[in-house]
């Protein structure tokens, strides 16, 4: 190759700038209002973005992120490709979780203040509905993997309540254990697993049934839910005994518990399932587990008060 081409080539390099080889973790820090960027191929942190005053609940798609913003009361969407705000749309005061549905079109927020659940249109944030459900300070809402069912969890509850998406209607409460805080729904959605931060418990739910069939004793005040794509373990993060514990889906019981920072919360597992990010809240931190192995790999740092990750 000529020296001008060789030139040209490391032109175009430098400009470009570092490979990213892996899916990209998506982590919103409530006090610094940022989102950090961790390739996942490298657990490096790449970047932050400036958003909102408070970001907490994310979900990301279709070349989007979807946060809540809880001091303004906002759904932010950001383009992750341009890595600035797109638009900030009003749902309602103390928004927490934010899901998106398996299809992309549709987003649920609960919303805490108002005690309620409001659907937009993906991608652009258009309300479609605005659904009162029966526990007070929702904190979760998470479709089911058909797009059928939503999933409510809320601080001052005693129960998931179900909306039926395509009704707009709560139509059922299932009783679980005091303060229900994370979901997740297996692939087939045959079930969810509900962690219920103060009964020290998850709880499988039978989707069909609308009950729970199983209580699973967890770690102190556990907190997030991650199920693996393969259905066969779930993830609850333990938020006062700095843990992460795996459920085995066959059997209902704790297979292993691999320590992390201070207050993990929400975790996401890269779309292969082979590695956890579990956003530690009072360490600034998120940790990376090996899946098969149960073992951190490592911390990265992050901002301050992550709340959870998104991976896409």
């Amino acid at each position: 190759m000529r020296p001008v081409h060789l030139l040209r080539v490391a032109l175009l390099a430098a400009i470009a700038g570092p490979v990213l080889a892996g899916p990209l973790a998506y982590v919103p820090n409530e006090k610094s209002a940022t989102i950090s960027i961790i390739d996942t191929a490298t657990d490096q942190r790449q970047s932050d973005i400036a958003v909102g005053q408070r970001p907490r609940g994310i979900a990301s798609g279709q070349g989007r992120v979807y946060l809540t913003d809880g001091k303004t009361g906002s759904l932010l969407i950001v383009d992750t490709v341009a890595g600035k705000l797109e638009r900030s749309v009003a749902v309602g005061q103390s928004p927490e979780g934010v899901s998106l549905s398996a299809d992309g079109k549709l987003l649920a927020v609960a919303v805490e203040d108002d005690n309620s659940v409001v659907l937009l249109t993906a991608p652009e944030g258009r309300e479609v509905a605005r659904i009162k459900v029966h526990g007070k300070n929702p904190e979760h809402a998470v479709f089911s993997p058909d797009g059928r069912w939503l999933y409510v969890s809320a601080e001052e509850a005693e129960q998931v309540d179900v909306i039926d998406v395509a009704a707009r209607q709560q139509v059922a409460s299932i009783p679980v254990g005091k303060r229900p805080r994370g979901i997740g729904f297996l692939p087939d959605g045959s079930r969810a697993y509900v962690a219920c931060e103060l009964a020290g418990k998850v709880y499988a739910i039978d989707v069909a049934q609308g009950k729970a069939i199983a209580e699973i004793t967890a770690g102190e005040y556990p907190n997030g839910i991650a199920v693996h794509p393969d259905g066969k373990r779930v993830f609850v993060s333990n938020g006062r005994g700095g843990s992460v514990m795996a459920i085995d889906v066959a059997s209902n019981t704790v297979v292993a518990t691999v320590a992390v920072g201070k207050r993990p919360w929400n975790m996401a597992l890269t779309p292969d399932g082979g590695k956890l990010y579990v956003a530690n809240g009072r360490s600034g931190s998120v940790s990376v587990i090996d899946t098969d192995s149960f073992a951190k790999l490592r911390d990265v740092e992050v901002g301050e008060l992550p709340w959870g990750v998104s991976i896409r």
